[in-house]
């Protein structure tokens, strides 16, 4: 299935046309969980790995045998799919209890070599906000699924640029580690949507004029709603609050409107979908959330960090994205038309289970010369 990213809800472009020069296209990657093909992108599927290839691996020494089991972390997350909605059987509790049995793996040793996790599979021909070496058309990523590397004490990243039609014989089985520092750490297997949006800067990397505007027409709108709601008083901002007195598990049944707190939640998302959305910059006009190739950079959490390429000094811009949700409450307009009816559902907000930094890491490279070394930054 395709993924639509819904038109923004204003051009923003017809009203401050000064931001086409803060404009960048970026791939949305839409990863939902299932299984790929080598030939296929995806996220922590079987890659386009050459047979007769070396499978990178981490070489830095650090503890290795110690943290979550990757076949543990695998089953809890199908145990806990399959039984989603309703109470876990009693095989299902047995299943939980045995996958965290234990977290060591004794005969691995702090300073041997550890097979590299793989992370994504992007093809230019799905792609086309990926920028590498000339004449490559695939893009293999890895980490060390240990947070320990570096002075910023996070994963070790490593790319891989390749032409597909130079691989021969893909490699089987392909190497993993068996364990992981966090779970956090170990991607799901997803199959990718990919979907190119445009973005625009960051609201506080704008010029000084841009933003005074910007803030101002913010401003006008919920002046705009401020006067709607003093006509509307009374009429629709009590609705939720009379479902929650409705809603009472201990009274008798001829006076609870709702039975259930499954009942009640399902009157509190409809009423919430009868509330007008908020339209602002930076939740609907400026940056997609979720998995992404190219775009730009939201520096929500800190102030804006130069990220210059260590080689030659050139402004690098984000190759990828990788967040810990698809949309989040300040981003739903950003949500694609085909899961709008499953809005809430984990496998659509958190379809790949990672969560780096503070639910953001992005990889960067230099677009002067794709070759020099990448850099990451967080948020």
């Amino acid at each position: 299935m395709t993924r639509t990213t819904p038109p923004r809800p204003v051009d923003v472009e017809a009203l401050f046309p000064a931001l086409a020069q803060y404009r960048r296209t970026a791939t949305r990657l839409h990863p939902r969980q299932g299984t790929a093909k080598p030939e296929e992108s995806s996220v922590a599927g079987p890659l386009l790995w050459p047979a007769d290839e070396p499978w990178p691996v981490c070489t830095a020494v650090h503890p290795k045998g110690t943290g979550h089991l990757l076949s543990d972390v695998r089953l809890r997350r199908r145990v806990q799919d399959e039984s989603r909605g309703r109470d876990f059987t009693a095989e299902e509790r047995r299943l939980l209890d045995a996958a965290t049995r234990g977290t060591h793996v004794p005969e691995l040793r702090d300073e041997d070599p550890l097979p590299m996790l793989a992370v994504a599979q992007l093809y230019t021909r799905d792609v086309p906000d990926l920028v590498g070496p000339e004449g490559h058309d695939l893009l293999q990523v890895f980490w060390c699924p240990f947070e320990v590397h570096g002075p910023e004490r996070t994963l070790d990243v490593a790319l891989r640029w390749r032409r597909s039609a130079d691989v021969g014989a893909v490699l089987t089985p392909q190497p993993e580690p068996p364990v992981a520092g966090r779970e956090e750490c170990v991607p799901t297997p997803c199959v990718l949507h990919p979907e190119q949006v445009v973005e625009h800067e960051y609201l506080g990397l704008l010029g000084e004029e841009l933003q005074e505007g910007i803030a101002e027409w913010e401003e006008s709108l919920l002046d705009e709603e401020d006067e709607g709601d003093e006509g509307d008083e009374g009429d629709e901002g009590d609705e939720e609050d009379d479902a929650y007195d409705a809603y009472d598990s201990s009274a008798p049944a001829e006076y609870a409107t709702y039975a259930t707190y499954e009942e009640y939640e399902a009157a509190m998302a409809a009423a919430r979908a009868q509330e007008p959305d908020e339209i602002d910059y930076m939740s609907d006009l400026s940056i997609a959330p979720g998995w992404k190739a190219g775009g730009f950079a939201s520096w929500h959490l800190t102030d804006p960090a130069r990220v210059d390429c260590p080689a030659c000094g050139t402004p690098m811009p984000p190759l990828l994205t990788v967040a810990s949700v698809e949309r989040d409450g300040a981003s739903r307009s950003w949500l694609p038309v085909e899961d709008r009816d499953a809005a809430d559902d984990p496998r659509v907000v958190d379809p790949v289970g990672v969560y780096l930094g503070r639910g953001l890491m992005r990889v960067h490279t230099c677009p002067a010369e794709p070759s020099h070394p990448h850099r990451l930054s967080f948020q």
